[in-house]
């Protein structure tokens, strides 16, 4: 299973749109507004990188008001 944060930047005033669409995608685990460079902060899991990306991370990155993504995937140490 691999974790990862998804930090969100969209465009002025969709903040709050954004994440009320993005607790709709699968896979997605938690979804928060946050003030700073970011606008939105998404916690998502799937079973390899490669399922991230597919069902998480471009999904996201469809959803209108969102400009820009950063993914962090969550190290096991």
């Amino acid at each position: 299973m691999v974790s990862a944060y998804i930090l969100i930047q969209t465009e002025v005033g969709r903040a709050s749109q954004v994440t009320r669409e993005l607790s709709t995608i699968q896979g997605i685990v938690s979804v928060d507004p946050v003030t700073g460079p970011y606008d939105v902060i998404a916690r998502g899991e799937a079973k390899d990188l490669d399922e991230l990306a597919k069902t998480i991370v471009m999904p996201i990155q469809a959803v209108e008001g969102v400009t820009r993504t950063l993914t962090c995937p969550v190290l096991s140490i």
